[in-house]
């Protein structure tokens, strides 16, 4: 970890397990429960709204959490959690292709919104590094390797018009063709963009995040990958409006301020998704799909599995 992060010390690592087992238990909370999704998501969200975060995310505060990119993420992943479950839970919604395209614009928003705050780092000509919004940040050629990485990760998002309402009793929005090669590929994408824009905070924002969301899509509950990561990244960044000090005081994980292990993640993240982008048009064209109305993976195993457990 010396080469990405200052190497953390036991308390750190216990810090990390803790925040990961607790977004994953909140979030298991939220998606068996319909009234635990509404009091998480909309109940608890309008009380801090109103009482908290407007001291504890104010505009120019120290710990960066005024910005604007904060208050849009938070709201725009509030708003995904909401209407996910909109479609969970009103059975015509769901019925209704037009309305499977949310899942997706939601998704594809959000990448977008961490695309420009890349090239915007960039803008910033921090060539040595420097503060932005009390934010530590260093300018360079990743920030343009990983904004394009997003943007052919929005490109890969497919199969939307297949998503389906499981049957069980938590009545998850399952989306088959959303496997795992694409899962990974935003993964390295969305841990390049934390390094890159928040860096200092990126241990727990980007590696404990994204594990919360990566292990239950993988173990817990196969092919609601996107019901999770809403969910988990709606309740992190309302913990962090809240605790705004956390990264920088409570427990601290700065990164190294290496310019080479800022290029080394955000060219990862670009092979990875480019390599994506080149797999999926390769079956696009052999299989004869519509890259916008069908299903690319649906003659793969895993989609295959993941439906059997869900219809």
């Amino acid at each position: 970890m010396g080469y990405l992060y200052e190497v953390p010390g036991l308390n750190a690592w216990a810090i990390m397990l803790f925040v990961i087992l607790t977004l994953i238990a909140f979030n298991e909370f939220g998606r068996t429960t319909k009234w635990g999704g509404i009091l998480l998501f909309l109940i608890v969200p309008i009380i801090l709204t109103i009482f908290v975060w407007p001291k504890t995310a104010a505009p120019n505060n120290e710990y960066g959490t005024g910005t604007w990119f904060n208050w849009v993420k938070t709201y725009s992943a509030l708003a995904g959690c909401l209407g996910f479950m909109a479609i969970r839970f009103i059975p015509a919604l769901a019925k209704r292709k037009w309305v499977l395209v949310f899942p997706a614009a939601i998704l594809a928003i959000n990448i977008l919104e961490a695309c420009f705050r890349d090239f915007q780092v960039y803008s910033f000509g921090l060539w040595e590094g420097g503060y932005v919004d009390n934010l530590w940040v260093m300018s360079g050629s990743w920030n343009i390797m990983n904004g394009i990485a997003g943007l052919l990760n929005i490109v890969t998002i497919c199969g939307w018009t297949g998503i389906v309402i499981s049957k069980d009793k938590s009545k998850d929005m399952i989306w088959p063709d959303m496997i795992w090669v694409w899962i990974i590929a935003y993964d390295l994408w969305n841990f390049a963009y934390t390094y890159n824009c928040i860096s200092d905070h990126s241990f727990y924002a980007g590696v404990a995040l994204l594990l919360s969301c990566t292990i239950p899509a993988f173990f817990i509950k196969k092919g609601a990958w996107l019901q999770h990561r809403a969910s988990t990244l709606a309740l992190w960044i309302m913990f962090v409006m809240t605790v705004p000090q956390f990264a920088d005081q409570i427990a601290p994980v700065p990164t190294t301020h290496n310019p080479q292990a800022f290029f080394i993640v955000s060219l990862i993240a670009l092979i990875a998704n480019l390599a994506l982008f080149v797999y999926q048009g390769l079956r696009i064209v052999r299989l004869k799909k519509h890259p916008l109305k069908d299903e690319i993976y649906k003659d793969t195993k895993t989609y295959q599995n993941v439906l059997a457990e869900n219809v």
